[in-house]
């Protein structure tokens, strides 16, 4: 992976990034509680991809996955109502019932159904086309999904139908508790050119670097109603959703040392404390509110 100095960011950005971060890390605290009921899957360590993407995708379709609140906080911006939504309280985005891994707000869907988000992102865009909007749609999936067949069909009439489809491939390098290596025959991309769909991927952890890197795809997929295949290898930093993690204590230990907030904490640090408190106040404050809303009978919670 890219570990250069990272470059300074919006306060924006960092924000955002840093507001993902302690919202996943109420979350836990919130489970621990006893205040979820189920399981969590955080998206510790990744939640600068959906940052980098989330302008380049004004106005698109997304569809997200098990993973998917740093999805969901990036493109939607509803902190409250996920929130509401994953303790089965009254003012959920899905009125309490479809907990972390079943959201929907206008153009965002999640499912916690591996591989399944694909055929149905195909279908949404292939109705952009034959109804003549300019959008796309763009799908997170992770390494471990390309064990499903679901998307193999996907991609498969993805380019058949010239869909405009982008597929963000979180690569982490482990599908729960198994590693790639594996797992996964071959590479990603070898699979994709099989298509015949274009593939590009990136190690960096730089924001804006991710950001610069996507576009140039992204604007592809709309101009020429083809699908495109973006791998983002990244940093998985927490257990896959709320068991032990599987992986050798060392192995955790050195991915720590990839954290691209503590990294940005280390190159900027008035900026990083500033924007940290800030973030730290509002989760505190959207929980608190959150706890104080009824519970929806039959809810998650």
């Amino acid at each position: 992976m890219t570990f250069a100095a990272p470059s300074p960011l919006s306060d924006a950005d960092l924000g955002t990034g840093l507001f993902i971060r302690r919202f996943e890390e109420e979350l836990l605290r919130l489970y621990a509680d006893g205040h979820l009921s189920g399981t969590t899957h955080t998206c510790l360590g990744q939640e600068y991809i959906p940052v980098a993407l989330a302008p380049l995708l004004t106005g698109d379709f997304v569809f997200s996955n098990h993973r998917g609140h740093g999805h969901y906080l990036a493109h939607c911006a509803d902190p409250d109502g996920l929130l509401a939504e994953l303790l089965g309280r009254q003012g959920g985005v899905c009125h309490g019932r479809g907990g972390s891994q079943h959201l929907r707000r206008e153009r965002f869907l999640s499912t916690g159904v591996q591989g399944e988000s694909l055929p149905a992102a195909v279908g949404v865009g292939l109705h952009l086309n034959r109804t003549g909007q300019d959008g796309i749609v763009v799908t997170y999936i992770g390494d471990g999904t390309w064990g499903e067949g679901a998307v193999y069909e996907a991609l498969n009439m993805a380019k058949l139908w010239r869909v405009p489809l982008l597929v963000v491939v979180e690569h982490n390098r482990i599908a729960q508790s198994t590693p790639t290596t594996e797992q996964l025959a071959g590479t990603i991309g070898g699979r994709v050119a099989g298509f015949g769909i274009t593939f590009s991927e990136s190690d960096s952890l730089d924001l804006n670097e991710v950001r610069a890197a996507a576009a140039p795809h992204i604007e592809r997929v709309r101009a020429t109603r083809q699908p495109h295949v973006l791998v983002q290898h990244t940093v998985r930093l927490g257990p896959h959703s709320k068991g032990d993690d599987s992986r050798p204590a060392d192995e955790i230990r050195r991915l720590r040392h990839l954290d691209w907030l503590e990294r940005y904490a280390v190159a900027y640090p008035p900026q990083f404390s500033a924007a940290d408190a800030q973030a730290r106040q509002r989760v505190a404050e959207i929980s608190a509110a959150a706890l104080a809303r009824p519970l929806v009978s039959g809810g998650a919670a």
